[in-house]
Order: structure tokens, then sequence, then C-alpha cells
């Protein structure tokens, strides 16, 4: 596999994206197969890579804050609180999600969305424009793979692109944690 530098893996992965493409790429948990999440083509081709049922929605990932009423009809008044108070990724459930591919969305009208941190993701979605699928790089029911080299073969042979970056760090990573977010401000913990 050839190598490329930061900026050469960001202008590959934008190309693939903007073409309908899956990538595999790096998030700020754990590996992820990725996609423009505007686009329902390519949400079809993350589902059907990992035998996902389309029933079960995927996370988004956006880049700062700010661009979540873009995709939301109403943020409530403390999600930046969450957001901006929590030391780990947090990933927040939100009802009525708008301008995004509608088998991205569940089918109560709810979407997860995680603004991200780390750079090479928060520079791919900055200079993509639009937000990305974030879904886990294993198949549907399999144990999820915290480094590069325990994502399945099958995975890595069938995107349209992998992000050559990180391929040899191991840390710690953990899925995020997940929090249902309702309009009135209320909220529960799904997944700590």
């Amino acid at each position: 596999m050839t190598k490329f530098s930061f900026e050469e893996d960001l202008a590959r992965s934008i190309v693939v994206l903007k073409k309908g493409g899956t990538i595999l790429y790096p998030t700020d948990t754990i590996w992820g197969i990725g996609c423009d999440a505007t686009n329902p083509k390519a949400v079809e081709k993350v589902y059907a890579l990992k035998r996902r049922a389309e029933s079960k929605s995927l996370i988004i990932l956006l880049d700062s804050f700010d661009k979540i009423a873009r995709y939301v009809e109403k943020v409530p008044d403390v999600a930046y609180d969450l957001v901006s108070n929590m030391e780990s990724p947090l990933t927040i459930i939100y009802s009525s999600a708008k301008n995004l591919a509608p088998n991205v969305i569940a089918s109560d009208g709810t979407i997860a969305i995680r603004v991200v941190n780390e750079e090479f993701c928060r520079q791919l979605i900055t200079r993509f424009g639009k937000p990305i699928v974030s879904s886990s790089a294993n198949i549907a029911g399999d144990s999820t793979p915290l480094t590069f080299s325990s994502i399945i073969a099958e995975i890595v042979k069938n995107v349209d692109y992998v992000v050559n970056l990180k391929h040899d760090i191991f840390n710690r990573s953990k899925p995020s944690t997940i929090i249902r977010l309702f309009e009135n401000g209320e909220f529960t913990i799904i997944r700590q």
C-alpha cells in the first residue's frame, strides 16, 4: 500500500466522497466507514458493506457545533453545554433531522451527531463541506475493531479508499458516549 501525506490523504478522500464512494478512516474514537451523509446511494453502500439493516440509523460527524442547526430542526440550549463539557467524544441523538439522506435518519426522525476534534476528521469534513457518516469498521454484529490491523480484509478491500494515516497506532480507543437529547432539554445516557 502506497503511503500518502496528510494532505494527499485528505484530497483523495474528498474525491471519493464527492463521487459517492466510501472511505475507511480514523476518527476521534475508532476506525470508521464513511461516506457523504447527504447522498442516499453512498449511505446504501455503507449499509451493504456492513450487512447492517437500514432500520438501524448511522452516526454522522460534523466539524463544528455551529453546523448542527443545518441538520436538526431545533438544537436544545443544553446541547452546547453537553458537547463543551465532555472530556471524551460524545454523540448526541437529536430529534427532527433535516437536510440529510433519508436512509441515514432513524425511522423516528432522529439523527446521531458527533462534533469531532481529531485533526484529520475535522479537516476532512471542513474541506468536504458536508457531514460524513461514521460507522464502525466491522460487519454488523461482529466486535468493534480498535486498531487498523484488526479490521477484517473484507471491509478493507471493499471500501473505495483507505486512509493511510494511523495504521500503526495502538491506542485505547473506544466508541463514543451516546446521549439521547430531547427538544425540551432533557436527556438520557444510552452508552457510556
